[in-house]
């Protein structure tokens, strides 16, 4: 495919979206149309798409106009790029620019002081980050890297990164954890690759990695990951220490691969409901189902989707959780609670709450994880049970 022929499949693939279509559904639906295309062409555009909808205010403000083409416009724009070379009307490229196309749009300074967030929510973005709210809401415009964790039963960071370099994939350590490596090039070849396939790397961002690193919990201890998902998190703490881990999910479905990825790391992990006892566990990690505000780089489509109405839920869902989990931990034992979100309102206000009205709680740590100092945005508070020692 042609550059503009990418362009044009954008668009289209856009204005599905800007309808109301998910973004991987119309990604798919187009591929799946589009059988000319290959799979170069295909990641093309399919990051056309993301980049758009990652800066879609801004960028049909340099267009002059909330539509698929609008955005493609304003991204040529933006990038300085020769717009009529792609909007030239032959072969598959999208049709010549009218004259109204060619007059229209914001300054590129004025579209640059855009947040790049629904309306609704710029306002509390604001109030949950103070100062640095537009700094973020702009971080969350760059394409997120990708990271892996080594897996110590399997290889050293050393040992990991030479395979990985064998693999042709180039990827290099993060300074204060060196199990944490970011990917630099070859992205699309971890899949495949031994090291992956061998156990010796896993695909996990960098900030719930260290949000894990700060549990630390004793060899033998029993702990359940209430909210498991694919079960990253148990895999990363069984990576460095022995331990009883229970992972459950509201939706057993999701944890359909971890037998297999539990196996292919050298652990084993239970899938099973919490102990019906209660109060058994030594640490419970609650990674709850959140706006997923803090991962809107990798997921851009949804910051467009979130409601007031949703956002709502989702909080009440999270204060269900925890008081869940308060039953279920053991005095003197530890809640990790997390999210993936910026926003107060499922953080630190959701934990401030839950202490005021389980007061045998403390909280001896707080963090707030951002793409300035790690990666994705991720919340983690550690929550202690008062009575005993942990």
């Amino acid at each position: 495919m042609t550059p503009g022929a990418r362009v044009a499949a954008a668009i289209q693939i856009l204005d599905r979206i800007l309808a109301g279509q998910q973004a991987e559904p119309a990604l798919i639906a187009w591929a799946r149309a589009s059988r000319f295309a290959g799979s170069g062409d295909r990641a093309a555009v399919r990051d056309l798409v993301f980049q758009a909808l990652r800066r879609r205010d801004s960028l049909a403000a340099l267009g002059g106009a909330l539509s698929g083409r609008g955005l493609m416009l304003g991204m040529l724009r933006a990038e300085g790029a020769d717009s009529d070379a792609i909007f030239s009307g032959t072969g598959h490229a999208p049709p010549p620019l009218t004259e109204a196309e060619r007059t229209a749009g914001a300054p590129i300074a004025q579209a640059e002081a855009l947040p790049d967030l629904p309306d609704w929510l710029w306002p509390l973005w604001q109030a949950s980050l103070g100062a640095r709210a537009l700094s973020l809401a702009h971080a969350m415009r760059d394409r997120a890297p990708l990271w892996l964790r080594v897996n110590p039963r399997r290889a050293t960071p050393a040992q990991a990164i030479a395979a990985l370099t064998d693999a042709g994939i180039d990827a290099i350590p993060d300074p204060h954890l060196p199990t944490a490596l970011r990917v630099t090039s070859g992205e699309r070849r971890v899949h495949g690759a031994a090291p992956y396939r061998a156990g010796w790397v896993e695909m996990q961002d960098l900030s719930p990695q260290i949000a894990c690193s700060l549990l630390a919990p004793r060899p033998g201890q029993q702990v359940l990951d209430y909210c498991a998902g694919g079960g990253g998190k148990s895999l990363a703490l069984l990576a460095v220490t022995d331990l009883s881990v229970t992972a459950h999910d509201a939706a057993p479905a999701r944890m359909s691969d971890l037998p297999e990825r539990a196996a292919r790391a050298g652990v084993s992990v239970t899938l099973s409901p919490p102990a019906p006892s209660g109060q058994n566990y030594d640490l419970i990690i609650a990674d709850v189902p959140c706006s997923g505000s803090g991962t809107w780089r990798r997921k851009p489509d949804a910051k467009w989707r979130l409601t007031p109405e949703r956002l709502a839920e989702l909080c009440a869902l999270q204060a269900e959780i925890l008081d869940d989990c308060a039953d279920l931990v053991r005095p003197g034992g530890r809640i990790a609670y997390m999210t993936c979100s910026l926003l107060d309102a499922e953080n630190g206000d959701q934990i401030d709450r839950f202490v005021a009205r389980n007061q045998r709680f403390t909280e001896p740590e707080r963090r707030l994880l951002t793409p300035e100092d790690a990666s994705d945005g991720f919340f983690v508070s550690i929550l202690t049970h008062s009575a005993g020692a942990a």
